[in-house]
């Protein structure tokens, strides 16, 4: 082409490829037929396919909860890799006589490869399904194919969810037992530090203050009674000394008072008297409901009614007389011990010196007591401060215990549910897969599309066609109208002869 500026129109158009319509023609055919050729001499391949839905399982989740919570496409590609594994593969390869023709020239492992390259599996998550293609020579082979594979995976879903469930049960079951023999074990700590320090526990701290009081204000009553039982002796010991120090300094009374008789003061009026004086005191500090006013209120009602009881018994006696009292100064020491024994013989001496031996008694006795209740109180005063650190003890240990036992109480639950789980799984009650659409014999070949090779065929060898009548064109540098001339030359065209054709006669 010469002149590079010049405009077309259809005219121009329609000229150049009419002019150039063998550069159109030749290439459409060429390719045409080469299509043509290509769709119907290579072999021909088929695709079968299968569509399997996935079913939820048919016990609701709020029942019994699954122990499989991986995610479909998960699991479809571990199950797609067991499957798609060289053994698998190989008893697919031999159960239906596959690639026989590529087994003479192919190794074993490069025919999986090439079987590998022919299965194909899409997932639908969202929609709840997945399909499963095979690409094979020979369509009932493959629609056979198609459908093994889908049982395969159909068995290996299920396989692999009674593996885990049972897995899941197993593991469940190891971790319990080793959860109950530590939580028994901690279970026997708490009950061996509850016995060695069954007093010293924080549960025992109200007991052991209440205790403790009842010790103090009971070691308070021993006191008194103790002070109260050493003032009767140095009463009874003072009236036993002024009578004898009275007889000794009386001898001549026995024979001229013999009919006359020395009153003595009662050691219990005495002791009744101090009684009486120390309510006063305590009057003056508490109220009548104090626990100590109570007591010797109660002290001093049992010790008048023993003095009454005493007085009535004693109206049978006969009045001590002065004779029986007889001073020691004036007399031998024979009479001395005459006068002694016949004073021990006296009952108003014998009974003084009865009640002093009593007092003697119950001072011991008392005395006794009071250092009892002392090491009680000394005995709960040491479990009341040692109560902080045992609770301190017993806090880590029942914490461990109570953590451990939580523990185990999840892990019981746990592993009831995936028992559960298990058995669901054993009677294919879980989430299954279901074929919807087995695979059919495909009537058409799915390799070469025919109708898209012819259609691609068209398309490339009108575009080639095309293009090469106008790379023709665009070298042709012939003179084909006059401004072809005028932009070679520069002149302007005068005039221009048409083409005169001949027509026929």
């Amino acid at each position: 082409m010469i002149n590079l500026e010049k405009s077309f129109n259809i005219h121009d158009y329609i000229e150049i490829f009419l002019r150039r319509i063998w550069y159109v023609i030749i290439p459409f055919v060429v390719i045409l037929i080469g299509a043509i050729l290509y769709a119907y001499i290579t072999p021909k391949s088929y695709l079968a396919s299968t569509l399997i839905l996935v079913t939820p399982q048919k016990v609701p989740e709020a029942f019994v909860r699954p122990t499989i919570t991986s995610r479909i496409e998960d699991r479809l590609q571990s199950i797609g890799q067991e499957i798609l594994s060289r053994t698998r593969l190989e008893q697919v390869i031999s159960e239906f006589n596959l690639y026989q023709e590529e087994a003479k020239s192919l190794a074993p492992e490069e025919i999986v490869v090439l079987m590998r390259k022919n299965i194909e599996v899409k997932t639908r998550p969202k929609e709840g399904y997945f399909t499963i293609s095979y690409i094979g020579k020979d369509p009932k082979t493959v629609t056979n194919v198609t459908n093994k594979l889908a049982s395969l995976f159909i068995e290996e879903n299920l396989k692999s969810r009674e593996q885990q469930a049972q897995g899941t049960t197993e593991f469940l079951s190891i971790e319990l037992e080793a959860t109950r023999a530590k939580l028994e074990e901690q279970e026997k700590s708490v009950l061996q530090f509850k016995k060695q320090f069954m007093s010293e526990l924080p549960e025992q701290r109200d007991a052991n203050l209440k205790v403790l009081d009842q010790l103090q204000l009971l070691y308070q009553r021993i006191g008194e009674s103790l002070r109260s039982a050493n003032d009767r002796k140095l009463v009874i010991q003072k009236q036993i000394s002024d009578t004898e120090l009275m007889i000794a300094s009386a001898p001549n009374m026995k024979n001229s008072f013999t009919s006359s008789f020395i009153p003595l003061k009662d050691p219990q009026e005495v002791q009744l008297e101090m009684l009486k004086n120390q309510l006063a005191d305590l009057q003056t500090k508490y109220t009548e409901k104090h626990p100590d006013i109570v007591i010797v209120q109660k002290r001093i009602a049992e010790l008048e009614a023993k003095i009454e009881k005493d007085k009535l018994g004693k109206k049978t006696e006969g009045p001590m007389t002065v004779s029986e009292l007889s001073a020691p100064k004036t007399e031998t020491k024979r009479e001395k011990k005459d006068e002694k024994s016949e004073l021990r013989l006296n009952p108003r001496y014998k009974e003084m010196e009865s009640q002093l031996i009593a007092t003697e008694l119950e001072i011991e006795r008392l005395r006794e007591e009071e250092v009892k209740i002392k090491d009680q109180i000394n005995k709960y005063r040491v479990r009341i401060e040692n109560t902080p650190a045992r609770e301190q003890a017993m806090a880590a240990i029942s914490r461990d215990y109570q953590n451990t036992k939580e523990g185990y109480q999840t892990l019981l639950k746990k592993a009831q549910e995936a028992q559960q789980a298990e058995n669901l799984e054993r009677r294919q009650k879980g989430e299954q897969f279901r074929v919807i659409d087995p695979a059919r014999i495909p009537e058409k070949p799915y390799k070469p599309d025919i109708q898209k090779i012819i259609l691609a065929a068209l398309l490339l060898g009108m575009g080639s066609g095309l293009g090469l009548a106008f790379l023709r064109e665009q070298m042709d540098h012939s003179f084909r109208d006059p401004e072809d001339l005028e932009a070679t030359f520069g002149f302007k065209v005068l005039t221009n002869i048409p083409k005169i054709e001949k027509k026929a006669a």
